[in-house]
């Protein structure tokens, strides 16, 4: 694997993180420490899984709402939005792929932002021992969309991303067989 990954640094010890309304978000450390370019490495355990592609983890003692990098799922618990179609089952399935407990590693993209706009961290989800990220797992599977955040600047795991969904859309899986939209 190339070293364009920068893996979280996180940083140790008691700090008071800033949080999203809901009273889950990066600690400041945790934010300094994910800027594109980290280098160290560390585990995380998986609290819950709010959606397909959104997970809450702990991370040293603070509860880190995690975006999936490079990906979107159809939504399932948007407030005011409707449940899309293969929303649910997206979300089921990643709540299979990181179950409560679960360590992971994180991993930011040197060439994608440590946050996004609602302060959860950019990151590659990586369950302890497996050999692939849940991320490019829900590609393969046709759970997910790519989603390039920045054409001008993509993710460093682009390609390998879109070969990923365009084999689940060949093959007619998952949102790419159910959903009239994606056909």
């Amino acid at each position: 694997m190339a070293p364009v990954l920068a893996v979280l640094a996180l940083a140790a010890g008691g700090c008071n993180g800033s949080v999203t309304s809901d009273g889950v978000g990066p600690p400041p450390s945790l934010q300094a420490a994910t800027r594109p370019g980290a280098t160290a490495s560390a585990g995380a355990v998986v609290e819950r899984v709010v959606d397909g592609d959104t997970v809450v983890v702990d991370v040293d003692g603070h509860r880190t709402r995690v975006r999936l990098l490079g990906i979107d799922t159809p939504e399932s618990v948007k407030p005011d939005s409707p449940v899309e179609c293969y929303g649910p089952e997206a979300s089921a399935r990643t709540k299979v792929l990181l179950p409560q407990g679960v360590r992971v590693l994180l991993q930011t993209d040197r060439n994608a932002g440590a946050l996004d706009d609602f302060g959860r961290v950019l990151a590659y989800v990586t369950p302890r021992g497996a050999s692939l990220t849940v991320n490019e797992e829900l590609l393969r599977e046709g759970y997910a969309t790519l989603f390039v955040y920045d054409r001008a600047n993509p993710f460093t795991r682009v390609a390998a991303f879109r070969r990923a969904q365009d084999g689940a859309r060949r093959a007619g899986l998952g949102l790419w067989g159910s959903c009239p939209a994606n056909r």
